[in-house]
Formats: structure tokens, C-alpha cells, sequence
């Protein structure tokens, strides 16, 4: 449920979905070997629906796109980053609850 509203982005279409986007993006930086990252899926695709008109939300494999998880220094995943007017505005680290998620959001928007 809500998984359809969670947009995939890549190294290709990274700056136009998210640098380019008129609201803020929240961007989870994932891989599909990762238990944690399989675990805060569910809570990123509510986030998704939740926060629909407000707020993008993206994933984007660290396997598959190398370039983008670099340029932001992701050393650990997951690692959720919140994009506003094409600039970092918050990063989260690891597996946390969906309350601190959405203190985060509920700053920026």
C-alpha cells in the first residue's frame, strides 16, 4: 500500500525529480540485500501516501546508482536525505521510527 506513490530515481533522472522539484523530496537511499532498508520500506511508502501533495518521496538504490550516493557522502544505509529547493535540509541515518521521520518533514514543509 503506497508503494506506486514512491517515485524510483537514478543517477539519470536525479537532479530533474529531486535538486529541480518545487517541493521538498524525501529520498531514501536503499539496497535490496539491506534488512533495514527492507524493514523502513513500509513507513517510507505511508510517508508517501501521507504526504502526497507536500512532499515527493523517492527511493534510489545505492547498487544500481553509484554516482548520487557518493556525491552526497551516504557511507550506511538506510539513509533517508530531505531535498529542499535543491539542497540538503535534513539527513537521517539508519532504521528510525516513523515519528522521527515525520518531525523531520513537518519542519520543512
Amino acid at each position: 500500500m503506497g508503494e506506486e506513490k514512491v517515485l524510483e530515481v537514478s543517477d539519470s533522472n536525479f537532479t530533474t525529480e529531486v535538486l529541480e522539484s518545487e517541493i521538498p523530496v524525501l529520498v531514501d537511499f536503499w539496497a535490496a540485500w539491506c534488512g533495514p532498508c527492507r524493514a523502513i520500506a513500509p513507513v517510507v511508502a505511508e510517508l508517501a501516501t501521507e504526504y502526497q501533495d507536500k512532499v515527493k518521496v523517492a527511493k534510489c538504490n545505492v547498487d544500481e546508482n553509484p554516482r548520487t550516493p557518493a556525491e552526497y557522502g551516504i557511507r550506511a544505509i538506510p539513509t533517508l536525505i530531505l531535498f529542499k529547493d535543491g539542497k540538503v535540509a535534513h539527513q537521517i541515518t539508519g532504521a528510525v521510527s516513523k515519528n522521527q521521520i515525520v518531525e523531520v518533514i513537518n519542519k520543512y514543509i
